[in-house]
């Protein structure tokens, strides 16, 4: 661990490039082309080098991305928020609801869930929030748009749908306003994650391991509101050449959940060849 602490404190003052050039053979084992990117992977990397425009930092911010996306498409696609602070002893849970979703707003994975106050782990809540504040989610993948991120949480209205008794996420992949598909998870509160890309068409596509192995006939429930979220997701990433938009369709309303533009950081080492080159095709870089 101090070998890996170490390695990782050195590795902050390397320039972005020769960073994600090194991180690439780790991670992908192959070399990163950059001077002529044809996949997924790659043309995400370039992205993150090439590609800065300044909008995407309010746009990965999980507070300030509300306002932007309330002016896009309206604000009833907004989960409410019910406060936000600077550091976990200013949340003053007596003016909360019982259920609450407590989260940062710079990072991945800081996402406390509380379904009970009476019941709630304040302590455990205390400290992996706390750790998630101090942590720089910027030189891990070098996702520069994190980089001025303000460290903050934010509580939001917990959410639950009566029909699946979960809350589904839909992360529909787009390529400029173009909105190829929407990967599907499922099974997320049971801890055992499953993703599933469909169409427009609620077609399955087999873009993924667990797809490509799924039987003929495989589908799951489609949203009725499904087609309106394809519309919302192109409104939302018009003018950029790839952004992942969330959104959940929870007791017949649509809500925004977050945009993503470099799912796994560009190094999901699971994504199918095959897939890795399709997307690849879909995205043009800005030159």
């Amino acid at each position: 661990m101090f070998i890996k602490n170490l390695a990782l404190k050195i590795s902050h003052f390397l320039p972005d490039r020769l960073y994600l050039q090194l991180k690439y053979l780790q991670r992908m084992h192959k070399l990163l082309n950059l001077k002529d990117p044809q996949t997924f992977s790659e043309k995400l990397q370039w992205l993150k080098l090439y590609d800065r425009n300044p909008l995407y930092t309010t746009l990965v911010d999980k507070y300030a991305v509300k306002k932007w996306v309330g002016d896009k498409i309206g604000e009833q696609y907004i989960i409410p928020t019910l406060g936000v602070w600077n550091n976990f002893d200013e949340i003053d849970f007596d003016k909360l609801p019982d259920q609450l979703v407590l989260k940062t707003t710079h990072d991945s994975g800081g996402v406390v869930i509380c379904r009970d106050k009476k019941r709630f782990d304040k302590q455990s809540a205390r400290l992996k929030l706390t750790k998630s504040l101090k942590h720089d989610y910027f030189y891990h993948g070098r996702e520069w748009p994190y980089k001025n991120v303000p460290h903050r949480i934010i509580a939001e209205k917990y959410l639950l749908d009566k029909a699946t008794q979960e809350l589904r996420d839909y992360k529909f992949f787009c390529f400029n306003g173009y909105v190829d598909n929407v990967m599907v998870c499922v099974d997320r509160a049971k801890g055992n994650t499953k993703f599933y890309f469909f169409n427009k068409d609620w077609e399955l596509l087999r873009l993924n391991e667990r797809g490509k192995t799924a039987p003929a006939d495989f589908t799951l429930e489609k949203p009725a509101s499904v087609e309106k979220m394809f519309e919302l997701a192109g409104i939302l990433s018009k003018n950029i050449p790839f952004s992942r938009v969330d959104l959940y369709s929870c007791n017949n309303q649509i809500y925004f959940g977050e945009m993503t533009f470099y799912p796994q950081s560009g190094f999901d080492r699971k994504l199918l060849p095959e897939t890795d080159s399709y997307f690849g095709k879909l995205i043009n870089l800005p030159r």
